[in-house]
């Protein structure tokens, strides 16, 4: 019984092993992305971070200053301007931009001629911006604008819609509800086809009515939809720099000056420690909006 058990061990220690085959081509086919990914994206960032702790000019060696970029910018009263100025155009346009575009995408859920609809909605999207602004311009003129020419013809008194603080930023807020809505639209219809019809149908049979089915049943399964939507519109105000740029310049009286306007000023000036400060700061306070704005909305998706 021992030498048969021996015979056994033997064979099995003279058995080749065999290997695990790591396949490579998987690999293979994600290092395009990975390289693009760190070159153009990974070491921009982490260059900024170590820029925005420097005093930099574009030219000799970066001069480690510590946080006193932040604590300049914490401490200025143009950047908090800025701030105060994006936060009060996310205050306009996103929230109307979700309700807009909600109301919108569930007309559209089961109206002919869908795509003839989102071709329409996404033209303005696609459509170059420095072109856009300058019809807005036009239409918005105070003296010749076709906007005050039809408040004239109802009897009401003309608007300075580019001369003062409060018209420019709600001229500023439509041009970037036009431009980016549809785009909105075109996602919440695409989280809408994901409902299954059926579920429409058991409300009806249980005596649901239209609004009891869209606040009850619409919303709270496109919510991961909305978050989306709320936080590319969060990106979009505070980051908008041609809008402001070509239609106000950032004025009347620095009104429309927004964050993205301010960071332009630094790297004009040739500030780009300042600058990469200034980017990072604004990448954190995006980030906090965002995350409530998705914390309110999964609230309502879990209630």
């Amino acid at each position: 019984m021992a030498t048969i058990t021996e015979a056994a061990a033997t064979r099995r220690q003279a058995r080749p092993v065999r290997r695990r085959r790591v396949k490579a081509a998987p690999y293979l086919f994600v290092v395009p992305f990975v390289l693009v990914f760190a070159a153009f994206s990974a070491y921009p960032i982490f260059f900024a971070l170590q820029l925005s702790f420097t005093n930099w000019h574009g030219a000799g060696v970066l001069e480690f200053i510590g946080f006193a970029n932040y604590r300049y910018l914490l401490a200025s009263p143009d950047f908090w301007q800025s701030m105060a100025t994006s936060g009060a155009l996310w205050l306009l346009v996103v929230p109307a931009q979700v309700l807009l575009a909600l109301t919108i995408a569930v007309a559209l859920r089961k109206a002919r001629f869908r795509g003839l609809f989102s071709a329409a909605l996404i033209a303005p999207f696609v459509t170059p911006l420095v072109a856009m602004a300058q019809v807005w311009i036009i239409l918005f003129d105070q003296d010749f604008g076709a906007v005050n020419h039809g408040l004239a013809s109802v009897g009401l008194p003309a608007i300075g819609w580019l001369t003062t603080s409060a018209g420019a930023k709600v001229t500023v807020a439509l041009l970037v509800l036009w431009r980016t809505t549809g785009y909105a639209v075109i996602l919440l219809m695409a989280g809408l086809s994901a409902i299954p019809s059926d579920v429409y149908e058991a409300a009806r049979i249980d005596g649901a009515s239209a609004w009891h089915q869209f606040w009850s049943i619409t919303v709270p399964l496109v919510t991961r939809t909305l978050s989306f939507v709320v936080v590319i519109g969060t990106l979009t105000v505070f980051q908008l720099f041609a809008e402001p740029y070509v239609v106000t310049g950032g004025g009347p009286f620095n009104s429309t000056r927004t964050a993205g306007l301010h960071l332009y000023k630094h790297i004009t000036n040739s500030d780009l420690g300042l600058g990469a400060a200034n980017s990072m700061l604004l990448v954190v306070m995006v980030l906090a909006l965002s995350l409530a704005s998705i914390r309110l909305l999964r609230s309502r998706e879990d209630s």
